[in-house]
């Protein structure tokens, strides 16, 4: 072994004892706020990509899309074909410019709401995905307080994933999570248009 390799084993070597001993003083499990925020691409990918997760541990799943509208989606469709695992609703009406009116985008929060706080309180189901909540409560169409004292109160062993641009304070501080994707590029202010597969 030559000097160079020995001195890259040595530092490995105390590296890995160093985060062996890290883990092992980790010895919590509970169910985890996790907040995806920020401009960035990914938000819900990223969600969905936990889902994928859940369903092959076995896990129940629960989904809510708060904005996005019944139109056809690429994980959408695939979740479904986990209907013993999975539950998915999207409830939203489409972005807010696209209704123009407040109070029926108020109502549509509402009902996913309603939908929300059942997966929530339901102790089978391990992974909630409440898909761009943060928009709505950005606009206040739903009470902040009362969402936030809703997820506090879930069962001790699920997981509740919020998604959306411009996370309330209130929100970021409850999480025991939280991921800002920030934009560095995106293809879209080069004219190119939302494509299967990687955007829906």
């Amino acid at each position: 072994m030559t000097e160079d390799a020995a001195r890259y084993a040595e530092k490995m070597k105390k590296r890995k004892e160093h985060q062996d001993k890290i883990v092992s003083e980790r010895q919590v499990e509970k169910g985890l706020l996790i907040v995806h925020t920020g401009k960035g691409k990914g938000k819900s990918t990223a969600a969905f990509g936990m889902a994928m997760r859940a369903i092959a541990h076995g896990q129940k799943v629960g989904v809510v899309q708060f904005i996005k509208g019944p139109w056809e989606s690429g994980e959408r469709d695939l979740l479904r074909k986990f209907p013993d695992q999975v539950e998915v609703h999207a409830m939203g009406e489409g972005f807010t410019w696209e209704t123009q009116d407040r109070e029926r985008d108020i109502r549509a929060a509402r009902e996913a709401w309603e939908m929300s706080k059942r997966f929530i309180a339901d102790p089978a189901i391990k992974l909630v995905i409440l898909d761009e909540l943060n928009i709505v409560l950005r606009y206040d169409y739903l009470n902040l307080a009362e969402v936030l004292s809703a997820i506090a109160a879930r069962p001790e062993g699920t997981h509740v994933v919020v998604t959306g641009r411009n996370a309330k304070d209130e929100l970021i501080e409850q999480a025991d999570l939280v991921t800002e994707m920030t934009q560095v590029k995106h293809p879209f202010r080069d004219g190119v248009k939302a494509q299967a597969g990687i955007e829906f």
